[in-house]
């Protein structure tokens, strides 16, 4: 009970990620339901496209309200990116076996897999948030240019990942907006959440077709403790300088990624 208290509270930090830097959340979300709340890995991936796909899609409205959701972006980026997670977690997931290679009495299972997957997202992750961004500064406003071939590949092979490791993508989508839109990053963090919230709740329906058993309770408490901690990020981003707090998160995510790796396959 004592560790599901603190996963609980926990949860409230994965709507701070989200609300602060729009992305991070599913980061936060996996290590915790696996490690502290003993959730299985593959489950636990299911359940993060749940909560950071409800929590994003409460940020998304509350940054639309403010106009800083570029609905166009939503459709281009988002179309393809849904339909890579929709059907890498209806089809392709159920069709990676349980043992994937043996070595002597080591078995690289699929859990295993999921989590070494995710460990090397999450320090990839880091880099891409510990990295300087020349474009993190840019005025709120300007005419966005679109890369669409680019903006739509990038939208399927993001889709692709969080369907394999339930991250919902903030840290790959809101580079590609600012870099190939041209897009202002407090516009590109709002625009992230929408797309979030719609690829990761669709990804979520095509677990349910599976044999699964959702343990609601748990589920819709992290899930709404992670709300509050949206609005808390939402309110703190308006007083905490972006730059920085994206690169300490960055070096705490490296810092995790590593730790999982070195769980998983030494320990």
């Amino acid at each position: 009970m004592a560790t599901d208290l603190i996963g609980y509270l926990l949860a409230v930090l994965v709507g701070v990620s989200l609300g602060l830097i729009g992305s991070g959340g599913s980061i936060l979300t996996v290590p915790i339901l696996v490690y502290v709340m003993g959730v299985n890995p593959i489950l636990a991936t299911a359940y993060s496209l749940f909560v950071v796909g409800t929590t994003s899609l409460v940020g998304g409205v509350q940054n639309a309200l403010q106009k800083k959701v570029d609905f166009k972006t939503v459709f281009i980026f988002g179309i393809p990116s849904i339909v890579a997670v929709y059907l890498t977690r209806a089809y392709l997931m159920p069709l990676i076996p349980d043992v994937l290679f043996s070595i002597g009495n080591f078995q690289f299972t699929k859990p295993i897999a999921l989590m070494v997957l995710f460990a090397i997202v999450m320090i990839f992750a880091s880099i891409s948030m510990i990295r300087p961004c020349p474009h993190c500064k840019d005025p709120d406003d300007g005419e966005i240019k679109y890369n669409y071939p680019m903006i739509l590949l990038e939208g399927a092979l993001v889709g692709t990942l969080t369907g394999l490791v339930g991250a919902g993508g903030g840290f790959l989508i809101i580079p590609a907006l600012v870099l190939l839109a041209k897009m202002p990053m407090k516009l590109a963090v709002g625009t992230s959440l929408f797309i979030i919230a719609a690829k990761s709740l669709l990804g979520f329906t095509g677990d349910l077709q599976g044999n699964e058993t959702i343990d609601w309770t748990l589920l819709s408490t992290f899930t709404g403790l992670s709300v509050v901690g949206i609005f808390i990020g939402i309110f703190l981003s308006k007083k905490i300088e972006g730059n920085k707090l994206k690169s300490a998160f960055g070096w705490f995510v490296l810092v995790m990624g590593i730790y999982i790796l070195i769980k998983e396959l030494f320990l």
